[in-house]
C-alpha cells in the first residue's frame, strides 16, 4: 500500500469518459484464497441514491460473475497503457483456463474487503449495493441486441458504492 494514497473520490480529476473507454481496468473480486479479474472497457462513476457509486457490467458467461455473486465487494484498478498487456490477457482470456497473476506478472495487493493490483494507477473500492440482469425486452434501441447481443449473453449490471479510492503517488 506504499505506492498509494487514499484520496476522496470527489477530487478526482481523471475523465470518468477515459477512465472506462481508453485506460480500462480490471474489475476484481473475490478474497486473498480465491479471486477472480477481468478486463472492462464499458462502466461508469457517478452519485446515485446519495451515494458516490461505480457502475459496472458482466456478461453471464464470464468466471468473474460467480466472484461477484458470491461476494459482497469488487475493486477497479485502472492501469492505462503502463498495463496494456496484462490489461489485453486478461480480458481475452478467461480465469477457468489461465492463472491471470502468473500468465501476466501482475501483483495482487489484498485489502482487507477485495484484492487489487500494484500496478494500478487508480484503485476504487466498492461494495455492491445493486444487481439487475440486461433482457431483450428492456431495449428501446433493438439494434444494440443485433450488435451487442446476438448470441443472447446479455450483461448483468452491478452497482457498487465507491467506498475507498487510490491513486498512485
Amino acid at each position: 500500500m506504499s505506492n498509494f494514497k487514499e484520496i476522496n473520490i470527489a477530487e478526482l480529476k481523471a475523465s470518468p469518459y477515459n477512465l472506462f473507454n481508453k485506460d480500462w481496468a480490471l474489475l476484481t473480486s473475490g478474497d486473498s484464497k480465491d479471486f477472480n479479474t477481468m478486463t472492462v472497457s464499458w462502466g461508469g462513476v457517478g452519485v446515485l441514491w446519495r451515494k458516490n457509486v461505480a457502475t459496472v457490467y458482466v456478461r453471464k458467461s464470464r468466471y468473474t460473475l460467480e466472484f461477484m455473486d458470491k461476494f459482497d465487494y469488487f475493486s477497479l484498478t485502472f492501469g492505462g497503457d503502463e498495463m496494456r498487456k496484462a490489461l489485453t490477457f486478461c480480458g481475452k482470456n478467461s480465469g477457468r483456463d489461465f492463472d491471470k497473476v502468473k500468465e501476466t506478472g501482475i501483483t495482487p495487493i489484498f485489502d482487507e474487503k477485495v484484492p487489487y493490483f500494484e500496478e494500478g494507477k487508480l484503485i476504487l473500492i466498492c461494495k455492491k449495493l445493486y444487481r439487475q440482469e440486461m433482457t431483450a425486452d428492456s431495449f428501446i434501441d433493438k439494434s444494440i441486441i443485433t450488435k451487442d447481443y446476438s448470441d443472447n449473453d446479455y450483461h448483468i449490471i452491478f452497482i457498487g458504492e465507491i467506498e475507498k479510492a487510490f491513486i498512485k503517488e
